[in-house]
């Protein structure tokens, strides 16, 4: 008995301690807490840097440094030989190897960041700015500037090398994605579309960007589909120092100059940025597309104290420019592709009637406040105000008799289809000299006779007669006011949420103002010389038969209200093998038109206030992201959204009457990725599948259009509502550095983007008593004009140790479509007068004249090279870029004219050997350079 009553107390005791040990090894793995401690410097100033990104690399874990320099890991960290990597935008990634033991406090102090002198990044940025300005509302819309800050191979490419062929990731348009600085969105309430001219030329005070791709998580905004780009203007956040930079270009401008200085946080807590810039230039790649832009920016920030900052930020960067021409290709044959109608010669230079101003300012003051440890609420207040104005030539219709306008003018364009050879070939084909005459003519000259519009009016005025030719521009002068709050906070160490509130109140004038009265000194009549009727003729019943002069409003004369709220909720989880997110939108969108001129065509539609238009968005969305490894990853995302339709898609025809789109509704979007990532020290690569799904979206267009319903010629307003699009795609990046000194890198994006229904079609009209319903129009299967939809890219880039880098790519472009016409594809395309078809319709020529035309594949080869020297504490700079080395020429898109409206006059102009109403076309430019040199300090 006592052996067994040992025995079960020495098992006892043994019990004891083991559960001892258990509690001793528990408390001990708490009281070792394995953690990663270190801090940050610039390698010049030695001065701590701020918004550094650590990465644990072959792992998911990263921070940031804080306002000292100083970062940490606590959680989950990685035993053994490990690699840091730090990068910073500006500044060269760097790599510390490090061995953690567990338990242990890595402590590395004082790491250093040399700046990156190479700067790349410049010489794209400033590209795409430029040909944002170029960004018509006919023309091809480039989202590049969206993708300029983005780290993703992928993203980099398309903003860089594809951004010349208008190439639109994932064949959507710019209004797809949100722009913000310093919280406040940008996107214009007119088309959806960030204007990116209005912080043009601010190249060094832009670069601070963050950007989310697609429908991944933004700490800000529920954003688009096409993701969210944040441009961090805050003056605290800016590097030390100063930068003075001088480019030559042929591609926008032929001068730029810019300076920038950055105080850095003072001891006082002050900071200051301030950016000043200029670009010109008489001429760039078409012919009389003048440049003339200035810029300017300050940022101011106070630090309260720990808790509280106050920024503000001014932005003024007016600019003017010379527009150019579409052309059909009877044009390009005979006067090359830099050929542009607008200009024609006066008093010795260049002079432009189309030319594009815009002069906005912003201005916004935010407030930063630290509410604790974990969470921070950002509240802004912006108000950008100012004009946008696009120049042409007005002119009173007239009739020709016995060679001569009578009751008014001729159309001054040089490309007036009547001008051409193809017409007079049409008119007289038995006599080709006259044709050929007109050719001569076109081939010697062919631009505006601006001495022609002078003599006219000084002829017209010796006859006791007005005007017959005015320059006008159509202005569209907006206020906007903007109210947000964004809080973000870390709920504990795996969970964070987002939350933003936005308010937005627009009051937009829009109407024509004479510019130039081109030598009359009688003013010009405010009447539309094409109207059937004297009272159709008024442009404002209020004010019958006025004259007008330069400064005055006439044509046409509108506000647009608009108010917008809505709020953002967002929650973020991340944990060691899944990170994951979910957020939700709602808002609400009130337009309204308020008419100032009783138009003559629209006596009951057009002045005083329309009915308030409501409009409510609302959206989901959420990702995954699954890490097999540090190495390999898989990332879904997808949503849903519902969103108010833009002003533009709203009015059917704003500029007569308060007519809206009818059965108008929001518009509604489904779109899901995914993606496989590799990271390894050597190859990063990311491929991505996508489909998006968009339906009830509305599109508004104005033309003359001939073979209305027969036989009837009419200037119409043709709506499309209902419209359904499908895009669908791969997209493949992946770059290698294969030596310290050499990275490949591969990119391919195939992507099919088509019409998935056959939305209603609607036309309206002064000649029309109401909007024609002409049943649907039948545009399932086309393709989605708007750049290639299948685009790659190979290269490669040398840097030498000595800073001196060399780089070259060679992209491929194919599948890019001409934009078609809705009404050629309705039934008023085959119905005569009486609603039957055409007695010699043939359904097979019928399908040969409706088949879409597809642009040649081309490929674009372009290089870039760089030097930069260190003289004691400054820094200089030279880089160039050779862009379509190979003087490729290629159309980059194109449309369709409407004004053959039905079978029989598309029948006969493609029938007449060469056509007068062909399609309109742009062209990608020829080989260009642009040379920067830089000085920083």
């Amino acid at each position: 008995m006592r052996n067994r009553l040992l025995t079960i107390n020495s098992t006892m005791k043994n019990s004891f301690f083991i559960f001892l040990l258990g509690i001793f090894t528990v408390f001990s793995a708490f009281a070792q807490q394995t953690s990663i401690k270190g801090s940050v410097k610039d390698a010049l100033t030695g001065e701590y840097l701020p918004d550094v990104t650590i990465t644990i690399e072959d792992t998911s874990q990263s921070t940031t440094t804080d306002a000292s320099g100083v970062f940490s890991f606590t959680q989950n960290v990685p035993l053994g030989e490990q690699v840091l990597r730090l990068s910073k935008s500006g500044y060269l990634v760097a790599r510390f190897p490090i061995v953690v033991n567990e338990g242990q406090t890595l402590e590395i102090m004082d790491m250093f960041l040399k700046i990156d002198v190479s700067d790349t990044p410049d010489l794209f940025t400033i590209t795409l700015s430029d040909d944002e300005l170029n960004d018509d509302d006919s023309g091809a819309d480039n989202i590049s500037g969206l993708l300029a800050s983005s780290r993703d191979v992928f993203q980099r490419t398309a903003a860089f090398e594809f951004s010349s062929s208008f190439f639109r990731v994932r064949g959507l348009d710019s209004d797809n994605g949100t722009v913000l600085i310093n919280g406040v969105r940008m996107n214009k309430a007119f088309n959806g579309r960030p204007q990116w001219s209005n912080w043009g030329g601010l190249n060094d005070v832009i670069r601070n960007q963050e950007l989310t791709n697609g429908l991944a998580a933004s700490d800000y905004t529920f954003g688009g589909v096409l993701g969210t780009t944040n441009i961090n203007a805050r003056a605290s956040k800016y590097r030390k120092g100063g930068r003075v930079t001088y480019s030559s270009s042929n591609r926008s401008y032929t001068n730029r100059v810019m300076a920038t200085y950055a105080s850095g946080l003072l001891n006082n807590g002050w900071a200051y940025t301030v950016s000043a810039g200029r670009r010109w230039g008489n001429e760039g790649f078409n012919d009389g597309t003048f440049y003339d832009a200035n810029s300017l920016f300050l940022s101011v920030e106070k630090r309260i104290n720990a808790k509280h900052s106050l920024n503000f930020t001014g932005m003024y960067a007016p600019n003017r420019r010379g527009q150019s021409s579409s052309n059909t290709q009877e044009v390009y044959d005979l006067k090359g592709i830099e050929y542009n109608e607008f200009w024609g010669w006066f008093d010795g230079e260049k002079r432009n009637s189309r030319v594009r101003r815009v002069v906005e300012p912003i201005l916004m003051l935010n407030h930063y406040w630290n509410l604790s440890e974990n969470t921070t609420l950002n509240t802004n207040v912006a108000y950008q105000f100012g004009e946008q104005g696009r120049s042409r030539i007005d002119f009173q219709g007239s009739d020709i008799v016995n060679g001569f306008p009578e009751g008014g003018a001729l159309n001054p364009s040089p490309t007036y289809y009547q001008n051409l050879p193809s017409y007079f070939l049409r008119v007289f084909p038995e006599d080709p000299g006259i044709a050929y005459g007109a050719q001569q003519d076109f081939v010697n000259d062919g631009q505006l006779d601006w001495y022609a519009l002078y003599e006219a009016n000084v002829a017209s005025n010796n006859r006791g007669e007005n005007a017959v030719y005015i320059l006008y521009e159509d202005r569209s002068d907006d206020k906007q006011w903007t109210f947000n709050s964004i809080l973000n906070s870390a709920i504990s160490e795996n969970v964070s949420l987002n939350a933003s509130l936005d308010y937005r109140k627009l009051h937009s004038e829009n109407f024509a103002e004479v510019v130039d009265l081109l030598g009359s000194t009688r003013g010009y009549l405010d009447v539309d010389g094409f109207a059937e009727t004297s009272d159709e003729a008024q442009n404002d019943l209020n004010n019958p038969n006025r004259i007008v002069g330069v400064g005055d409003k006439y044509r046409y004369h509108y506000d647009i209200l608009s108010d917008e709220i809505g709020g953002f909720l967002q929650a973020q989880f991340k944990y060691n093998k899944v990170d994951f997110f979910v957020g939700a939108n709602l808002s609400s969108t009130t337009y309204q038109r308020d008419g100032k001129f009783r138009n003559g065509g629209f006596p009951e539609d057009s002045f005083g206030k329309s009915d308030k238009l409501t409009f409510t968005g609302l959206g989901a969305k959420a990702g995954l992201t699954y890490k097999i490894s540090g190495r390999h990853l898989i990332d879904i995302n997808g949503g849903y959204m519902q969103r108010a339709p833009s002003i533009r898609n709203t009015f059917s025809n704003s500029r007569e009457n308060k007519d809206v789109v009818p059965n108008i509704t929001e518009e509604k979007i489904s779109s899901i990725d995914a993606s496989y990532i590799l990271r390894t020290p050597i190859v990063k690569a990311k491929l991505t599948g996508y489909y998006t799904k968009m339906q009830d979206a509305n599109e508004v267009s104005f033309f003359f259009a001939d073979g209305i319903g027969g036989d009837t010629q009419s200037f119409v307003q043709e709506i499309l509502q209902g419209v359904d699009k499908k895009h669908m795609g791969v997209e493949l990046g992946i770059d290698a550095q294969v030596t310290p000194t050499i990275k490949l890198k591969g990119v391919a994006s195939l992507g099919q983007f088509t019409y998935d229904n056959n939305p209603n079609l609607y036309l309206s009209s002064e000649d029309f008593d109401s909007t024609r319903e002409l049943g649907v129009s039948y545009l399932k299967d086309y393709k989605i004009a708007g750049g290639p939809q299948q685009a790659a890219s190979v290269g490669f880039e040398y840097r030498d140790p000595d800073y001196w880098w060399f780089g070259a790519t060679a992209n491929f472009f194919s599948h890019t479509y001409v934009d078609i016409s809705p009404l050629q594809r309705s039934e008023n395309f085959y119905k005569d007068f009486d609603g039957q078809p055409f007695n010699d319709y043939d359904e097979n020529i019928a399908r040969e004249l409706l088949k879409q035309e597809q642009f040649d594949d081309y490929m674009v080869v372009n290089l870039v090279g760089g030097k930069s020297w260190k003289i004691g504490d400054y820094f200089v700079g030279f880089f160039a870029s050779v862009s379509n080395l190979l003087d490729k020429e290629y159309r980059t898109g194109g449309f369709e004219q409407g004004r053959n409206a039905n079978y029989r006059q598309l029948l006969e102009d493609t029938s007449s050997g060469s056509r007068v109403f062909g399609n309109r076309y742009w062209y990608g430019r020829g080989t260009t350079y642009f040379v920067n040199v830089y000085f920083r300090f």
